[in-house]
């Protein structure tokens, strides 16, 4: 076992053994997807676009120079499969995204895939033979940025299809079904991208932190233990427009000072409770400098790895914000735009993976994501597994956003090793029931 290193500095590199030896690769690889992007100068690429055709052709040549078998699904995800010498052993997929937001980074959802392909090949170089076939998919859309609906790619997967989907357009009025057919895929064949009724064994996800957490704790990864539970809302105030010279201040109805005020309790509940909650657009009308605003609107984003608990602070924000409200003579309307409940991790995948990073001589750290990922389309058809890499300042869907490579030849190494332990303890539960 390497000495343990409790505190490793942003910049370490790592001992070789406790490495996945071409992280080098995997970052040039990673600068070589960021080229197939619809802007210059940082990452923009859609599902079912161009720039998607590009970067599933690279990454399938990558996962066949890695003795994979591949293929693309009707939903436009690419597979690669390391295949088990037993033709009816369970599956673990491995995933993550390769599709982005605009303006995005490098590293968001690719650096998984990408990851994943090196460790696999390496695996495979070195003649590990698993008691499990292992398939890595990078799925065609997670962020949603196209047709504005997420996680489509792996929804698919999971047999989270919906047919209605076919219908939504893009800024261009391109549907998505024209979209799909255009990429090669047969819409009608989409259910057969289902996996949810195989014999899964585990989904495993590497991605980015997208948070400053690891950073502060001076960590290189970290185990995720839940995925938050997200509900959006559209809050809108109605109060009373005025001239802003001739309306007393104890007879006005503003619907801007009253939204300023419910902002104030967002942040107040969210810090009582110890969850994170937004307000990410605030507007109001009829917005002139000279007139008392009458009617204000602004968004919530409240999120907990633990649903009771968000729903608790929901509640309570509710019934100030109304009351609020209310004391100032306006009325309020509340509507529910999203609502996602919280995935947890599953525990003996936790432990494993805490295994595995104290074996390498890091200390595990526990983290919930805050942000959405492929990995919860599977909850409830699979155990979940998820590991984090530190990135620079939490900054993500940034061009900003920066891996180190030592970090990342850590998470190689790392999900290396999760798959030979997990390897080991399937193979002590069959013989153990063989016994």
């Amino acid at each position: 076992m390497a000495e343990p290193r409790s505190a490793p500095g942003p910049n370490a590199v790592y001992a070789a053994d406790a490495c996945l030896p071409g992280a080098q690769r995997v970052m040039q690889r990673c600068d070589l997807l960021a080229t197939y992007s619809a802007m210059p100068n940082a990452v923009s690429r859609g599902y079912l676009t161009a720039e998607h055709q590009q970067c599933n052709a690279t990454v399938r040549d990558w996962m066949g120079e890695a003795g994979m078998h591949c293929w693309q699904d009707h939903a436009g995800n690419i597979w690669g499969r390391l295949p088990c010498d037993d033709p009816a052993a369970p599956t673990v997929i491995i995933g993550s995204h390769l599709d982005s937001v605009p303006n995005a980074g490098k590293y968001d959802g690719i650096l998984g895939v990408v990851l994943a392909v090196e460790a696999l090949g390496q695996l495979a170089s070195d003649g590990h033979r698993l008691p499990f076939h292992v398939d890595l998919v990078g799925f065609g859309d997670e962020e949603g940025s196209r047709f504005g609906t997420t996680l489509m790619g792996s929804r698919a997967v999971a047999g989270r299809w919906n047919d209605d989907w076919l219908k939504l357009t893009d800024v261009d009025g391109i549907t998505l079904e024209s979209a799909l057919l255009e990429f090669g895929c047969d819409t009608a064949a989409i259910g057969a991208c289902d996996r949810s009724g195989e014999a899964l064994h585990a989904y495993l996800e590497v991605h980015i932190e997208q948070g400053p957490l690891l950073e502060e704790k001076h960590q290189p990864l970290g185990v995720v233990t839940s995925i938050a539970g997200a509900r959006r809302f559209v809050v809108n105030i109605r109060g009373r427009a005025g001239h802003a010279g001739t309306v007393p201040m104890d007879m006005r109805q503003d619907a801007l000072v009253a939204g300023a005020s419910a902002v104030s309790l967002v942040e107040s509940t969210a810090r009582h409770y110890e969850i994170v909650a937004t307000v990410g657009a605030l507007q109001c009308w009829p917005g002139a400098p000279n007139v008392i605003a009458g009617d204000c609107r602004l968004t919530i984003d409240i999120r907990s790895g633990r649903d009771q608990t968000r729903d608790l602070a929901l509640a309570q924000l509710q019934e100030e914000i109304d009351a609020m409200v209310k004391a100032r003579k306006m009325q309020v309307e509340w509507t529910e735009t999203h609502n996602a409940s919280a995935v947890s991790c599953a525990s003996h995948l936790q432990r494993t993976m805490e295994d595995v990073l104290q074996d390498m001589g890091l200390t595990p750290v526990s983290l919930v994501s805050g942000a959405g990922h492929d990995a919860m389309s599977f909850d409830g058809i699979t155990d979940i597994g998820m590991l984090f890499v530190r990135c620079a300042g939490g900054i993500s869907h940034h061009p900003a956003e920066s891996v180190e490579v030592g970090d990342v030849g850590a998470a190689g190494a790392a999900l290396m090793n999760t798959l030979l332990a997990m390897a080991r303890q399937y193979q002590q539960v069959g013989e153990s029931g063989n016994g």
